[in-house]
């Protein structure tokens, strides 16, 4: 499997648009912070959904850690799409979704992860209608995540922020998603529950 990882991350280095990064600071922010990942999700069963996956990570480090689990690498770019699904047909776990996480179904995955997709609350406003009960959605931030808003953001989505390490956000999944969520597409950046 490390052989796979290697591939993948040359070619997301090699494919214009896909990452600026390079050399050893690609490694750590592509696979190394994305297998940081596998403690937390680990916590949880179900299927895993990476949102907004742009070249895969961290879902495809994440799909060669956890192999016996499904992952659906959601991204709504069909260029990077295209990029997904020649690594999906080397990983028999992956699926690959062309879309936007508003148009999926709700309660839906075990765990959602997202990396650099947006702003931490609208993240999790995105994030957590695809987790079922029982579920979460597992966040990576930086040092100005903003955490009371997103506790705020998941108070409303029927979830709760657990205790996380350094670099993490997790949103612990106690209740359905309550009626009226996901809001339209674009709705979440434009006017932020928080």
């Amino acid at each position: 499997m490390t052989d796979l990882l290697e591939r993948w991350l040359d070619a997301l280095v090699a494919t214009p648009g896909l990452t600026s990064l390079t050399g050893e600071e690609a490694r750590r922010t592509h696979l190394e912070e994305s297998l940081a990942a596998a403690g937390l999700v680990h916590e949880f069963e179900g299927p895993i959904v990476d949102v907004g996956s742009g070249g895969g990570a961290p879902g495809i480090p994440l799909a060669a850690e956890f192999p016996h689990r499904e992952m659906t690498l959601l991204e709504a770019n069909r260029r990077k799409c295209a990029f997904l699904e020649r690594w999906a047909r080397e990983l028999p776990n992956v699926r690959v979704v062309c879309g936007r996480a508003e148009e999926q179904p709700v309660d839906s995955w075990g765990v959602a992860v997202a990396k650099a997709l947006a702003a931490p609350p609208v993240a999790a406003e995105w994030c957590l209608p695809l987790v079922a009960p029982d579920g979460a959605a597992i966040l990576f931030v930086g040092p100005s995540a903003e955490t009371e808003r997103v506790a705020r953001v998941a108070q409303q989505l029927g979830a709760e922020l657990d205790p996380s390490p350094p670099g993490f956000l997790v949103l612990a999944k106690v209740a359905p998603t309550p009626p009226g969520f996901p809001r339209r597409p674009g709705v979440a950046r434009k006017r932020p529950l928080a």
